[in-house]
């Protein structure tokens, strides 16, 4: 294979697997069109829009990103009170329903991340810029407004519109290094007045919500999604970043957001769009996967056991807690888009131990978060919902369906380029754990790279978490297959803590 068209096979690699899928990879000529007649973003005058722009909003998110959907600042109040606000980009200002935009973001219902082309749920010119909560931009925005006690707790929210102002775009990599001490004050937070209190005030209160919800149940996990590295066509590297204090921080802001936007639909008798987990049919099994560990779950299914479980194997055995995690995430099932009538009872997410959750915090990548915007704009309007009950039940299965073809998508591109980037490299022994045993096969990870593949001899007598030597036998790149081969005859050292396999 040639080197230099890296990049180029993996584009193919991902434009053909989108079209599997049932995703537009391109954006059709009459949305195109529509893109075309959108003017800049203005704001006319309107007194049910606030003007919040003179506080220190700012952004975190990935070093890369340019679809910025949030923002956050927060204010102290009396008795260890704070007011939270989180801004969230007014994408419906600019998007309207039954448009040709519209109609292709309600086709593929999220953007797809994958090292060769991020394919965006809307064009460019909208996601990263004028719907964009960009820096030093005027943008409008819906406000959810959270009062939290000094113990976590939400005493009281709101939702209302506003226009706001980003002071800083910042990336989790630097802000999270400063946070824990390991890396200095990011350059834009050192040059804007009050923004390095501001963040310690957001940080110190995301952990005291994150210790309420770690309480209720919450499931702290951690899967490997290596992300490949790019340099001049080239894949050069594969890397694998850990979940850092910057990420939880905007995680637990954002969680709390989607349950309050839920909340208030609720109380005004609309229609939600909410996002679940059910409780694990399987739960014997995660029951089963404790055992292995020699440790006990109760036979109900029940969150605050798992998490506590799962803590404790953290603390044990950080090296394969993400194989653990997998194990588990698989087990407990996929999220899936419901309607919640009003009167109804909610499913609730279990992973979030919430009761109450509708995704509305990211309108730029996922339409399930732009079908509540409008819900929201329409119930602080007392306008008719833009959506009838059968719509939404309709666009409730196809988000489902389409966000688990994303993600077969984003992962096949994943495989595709780790295979690109062990091109040269078969017949190199790799250290490795076992991360899968079934009838279908048994799969290895390989600790450096962070790679994943098939073990497809010298398989016989191991089992999940076991450590051993494989030797690197083949690659297709096209498929994303990675095949390895026991690289040694002596049977591993039996790991006495290692859990079955995932069924």
């Amino acid at each position: 294979m040639n080197e230099k068209n890296n990049t180029n096979d993996l584009r193919a690699i991902a434009h053909r697997a989108m079209r599997e899928r049932g995703l537009e990879p391109d954006f059709p000529p009459d949305a195109i069109r529509q893109l075309a007649g959108i003017p800049a973003n203005t704001h006319e005058p309107d007194p049910a829009v606030r003007d919040l722009r003179p506080l220190p909003w700012c952004s975190i998110d990935n070093d890369t990103s340019r679809d910025l959907d949030q923002l956050t600042v927060a204010d102290p109040l009396s008795d260890g009170r704070v007011k939270l606000l989180v801004a969230i980009a007014d994408v419906d200002a600019l998007v309207k329903p039954v448009t040709p935009i519209d109609r292709h973001a309600r086709a593929n219902t999220t953007s797809v991340y994958t090292a060769a082309q991020i394919f965006p749920m809307l064009p460019e010119r909208l996601s990263t810029d004028l719907t964009s909560l960009n820096e030093n931009a005027d943008r409008l925005a819906i406000i959810i407004e959270l009062v939290v006690a000094a113990d976590g707790s939400i005493l009281e929210s709101a939702v209302y519109r506003a226009v706001v102002r980003n002071r800083a775009q910042l990336a989790y990599r630097s802000v999270a290094a400063w946070l824990v001490g390991s890396g200095p004050v990011p350059e834009k937070v050192a040059k804007t007045a009050g923004l390095d209190r501001q963040l310690r005030l957001q940080d110190q209160i995301a952990r005291v919500m994150k210790s309420v919800r770690d309480a209720h149940g919450a499931l702290d996990l951690e899967t490997i999604q290596p992300e490949a590295v790019l340099r001049d066509g080239r894949v050069v590297d594969l890397r694998q970043d850990r979940q850092n204090r910057a990420q939880d921080l905007i995680a637990d802001f954002m969680i709390a957001a989607n349950a309050a936007s839920a909340q208030f639909l609720q109380k005004h008798g609309r229609p939600a769009f909410r996002r679940i987990v059910r409780t694990p049919e399987r739960w014997d099994r995660i029951r089963a996967v404790a055992a292995g560990f020699a440790e006990q779950l109760p036979a109900a299914p029940d969150s605050k056991a798992l998490a506590a479980f799962l803590t404790r194997r953290r603390q044990a055995d950080p090296l394969r807690f993400p194989d653990l995690s997998l194990t588990v995430v698989k087990l407990l099932g996929a999220g899936e888009y419901v309607v919640q009538l009003p009167g109804e009872e909610s499913a609730g997410h279990f992973g979030l131990a919430v009761r109450e959750y509708s995704q509305s915090t990211a309108p730029n990548r996922r339409f399930p978060d732009l079908i509540t915007q409008r819900l929201l704009k329409a119930t602080l309007a007392g306008v008719t919902s833009p959506y009838t009950p059968t719509e939404l039940a309709a666009l409730a299965t196809h988000c489902t369906a389409q966000e688990d073809a994303a993600r077969k998508v984003e992962r096949q591109v994943r495989k595709s380029a780790a295979a690109l980037f062990l091109s040269g490299r078969v017949g190199e022994v790799f250290e490795a754990l076992v991360t899968g045993v079934s009838d279908k096969g048994t799969w290895v990870r390989v600790l450096t790279p962070p790679v994943e593949g098939r073990l497809t001899a010298g398989y016989q007598g191991i089992d999940v978490g076991d450590p051993l030597k494989v030797r690197l036998t083949g690659l297709n790149v096209e498929r994303g297959f990675i095949d390895f081969a026991r690289a040694e005859q002596d049977r591993p050292t039996a790991n006495p803590q290692r859990s079955p396999a995932a069924g």
